[in-house]
């Protein structure tokens, strides 16, 4: 019998990007928070988004009559799941410009992924009115 070990945060490990986006609303509402604040909160929020998010993988399969791609658990929009092809697939996915609307789409395809990706294009542009403050509305 193999004993697994304990997370010290009890599985929550694995959501500290929802922390760190609902500190960069709170970061955005008190102007007290300087730049420098909001900008690290984007950018963590950004990479836990592109790498670390629990979300479906999604990757292209050869399986017949399975279109919408590989169903196993991955970490993050960019990466894929166990599999070292499917990290490569998704890879090649967003890099080749036959495959960039196949990827896409892939971000909106469930309401996970949909969250997941709002989240990051938020908290890019975030960091991006952050760092160019005449932009902001």
């Amino acid at each position: 019998m193999v004993k697994r070990k304990k997370s010290a945060f009890g599985g929550l490990g694995r959501w500290w990007g929802v922390l760190t986006g609902l500190l960069l609303v709170a970061a955005w509402v008190n102007a007290a928070a300087g730049p420098a604040v909001v900008l690290t909160l984007s950018a963590a929020t950004l990479l836990w988004c592109a790498v670390q998010a629990p979300v479906v993988c999604r990757a292209p399969v050869r399986v017949r009559g399975q279109d919408d791609g590989c169903r196993n658990n991955a970490y993050g929009l960019l990466l894929g799941c166990h599999l070292r092809q499917h990290r490569w697939r998704k890879l090649r996915m967003l890099l080749l410009r036959r495959r960039a609307r196949e990827f896409g789409t892939a971000l909106f395809a469930d309401a996970q992924h949909t969250v997941v990706t709002l989240a990051g294009v938020g908290s890019f542009l975030s960091g991006v009115v952050t760092f160019v403050p005449g932009l902001a509305i």
